[in-house]
């Protein structure tokens, strides 16, 4: 089985930076790629864009996590074509904003999913194979891991799942020589906030903004170098240190995406 860099989510934003980094450094990993996502058009492109540079064409693999079966079917298309992970970097997600009693709950559940279930599913499914290959996974979580979120509270809760599991793994998989790190971005200029349903980006996050290349950039250099956590940026990471010493009554006003008259007075 021909070892691969396995990355979900590669269809855009941090996903797609990402992929061009981790092609840009094949050399370095020696590891050629496969790309997950739901829209093959998107994929291809990128297929061809890393190509273009001289790198190898990374393999495309069209497949929705939000499916029971996504995971699998990402195992089977590998397998049918002698790939095995030996890097897994689960990168698939999304978030909805709005209260969690009012939006849709099949749409919530959707995204716990694919922001908890999928990236559970594929981090475990592969750990034979990362682990003969000295490789590792790289898992990205959030700023949003470190607060409760109203307005956005199952997206806020996926995310502190995906830093307390890859925390944990981190801890279970160093003695297989596997690096495990979980990747914290603050905000990201992506497709992200469009899905959510417009998500609040006052001038305070906008100050804390990094680009998908920079925040791509920085979780492959940080999972090389086989760190546990990473905050991408120097004010996200003092963000995340003041966080520690504030109430979380006041996080939570901080936090809290619904629209001011839907606060009410609390």
């Amino acid at each position: 089985m021909k070892p691969v860099v396995l990355i979900t989510g590669a269809s855009s934003g941090i996903g797609a930076a990402l992929a061009k980094v981790f092609a840009a450094h094949t050399n370095e990993h020696g590891h050629e790629l496969a790309l997950v996502a739901r829209r093959q058009d998107r994929l291809e492109t990128l297929a061809g864009e890393i190509a273009a540079t001289g790198r190898p064409r990374p393999t495309v693999i069209t497949v929705d996590l939000e499916r029971r079966d996504g995971a699998s079917a990402v195992a089977a298309e590998l397998s049918s074509l002698g790939l095995e992970p030996a890097i897994v970097v689960n990168n698939a997600g999304f978030g909805l904003r709005g209260a969690a009693a009012a939006l849709n709950r099949d749409e919530q559940l959707a995204m716990i999913d694919v922001n908890v279930r999928a990236l559970t599913e594929l981090s475990l499914m592969f750990v034979e194979s990362v682990a003969r290959h000295r490789g590792g996974i790289l898992n990205v979580a959030s700023l949003a891991a470190f607060l409760p979120g109203p307005g956005m509270a199952v997206y806020y809760a996926s995310k502190a799942y995906v830093l307390s599991f890859s925390e944990a793994l981190h801890r279970e998989l160093a003695e297989r020589g596997v690096r495990v790190t979980a990747l914290c971005p603050g905000p990201v200029p992506t497709e992200f906030q469009a899905r959510a349903g417009g998500m609040q980006v006052n001038a305070a996050m906008r100050a804390l903004e990094l680009s998908a290349e920079r925040v791509a950039q920085i979780g492959y250099d940080s999972f090389m170098a086989g760190k546990r956590v990473v905050v991408a940026g120097i004010g996200n990471r003092l963000a995340v240190s003041l966080m520690r010493l504030v109430p979380n009554a006041f996080l939570l006003r901080l936090a809290d995406q619904r629209p001011r008259r839907a606060r009410g007075a609390e």
